[in-house]
């Protein structure tokens, strides 16, 4: 849910904006960028064409570590954590809709064949979109076991969870 508009709000939207664009100059990035403020996001648009895909970097490690600094940046100027959420070229809403579809087929096996199906590999903000997807769900639950890049989501059916 987006926060009223007031002075205060737009005066870090212009801070934020000023704060990523010093990065981008300072790292050589022509794209200019969008930012909205929600209670508990900042989400930040690149428009431009040249350097999304250097920006994305190979599976989205690039836009993921540019996510990270971007945050710790904007943290130490305000003194508060916010988690930074950055679409490029559509590579976040296209991976959205992978993972909406990749949950529906997993589901209908895990329901299936009443077993637990893994889904490795995924960063941490698709673990969470996973993770909302079915958080209501009747049938299936999702949990994330290991540590780092070995992290794994797992789908089981609901009665075995």
């Amino acid at each position: 849910m987006d926060r009223p508009v007031t002075k205060k709000i737009i005066m870090e939207q212009q801070n934020i904006q000023q704060a990523i664009d010093k990065l981008f100059s300072l790292l050589g990035i022509t794209s200019s960028c969008m930012v909205t403020l929600a209670e508990d996001i900042i989400d930040v648009t690149i428009q431009g064409q040249e350097e999304n895909g250097i920006l994305i970097g190979y599976h989205g490690e690039t836009l993921e570590a540019l996510q990270l600094l971007i945050a710790l940046i904007l943290a130490k100027e305000a003194g508060t954590f916010h988690r930074v959420s950055i679409e490029i070229g559509e590579y976040k809403k296209n991976r959205m809709e992978y993972l909406t579809n990749l949950v529906n087929q997993t589901k209908e096996q895990v329901v299936v064949q009443k077993a637990e199906i893994p889904l490795p590999n995924l960063k941490s903000w698709e673990r969470r979109f996973v993770h909302t997807l079915v958080a209501e769900d009747p049938d299936v639950v999702t949990e994330s076991s290991g540590e780092g890049r070995d992290r794994t989501l797992i789908m089981y059916p609901k009665n075995n969870a």
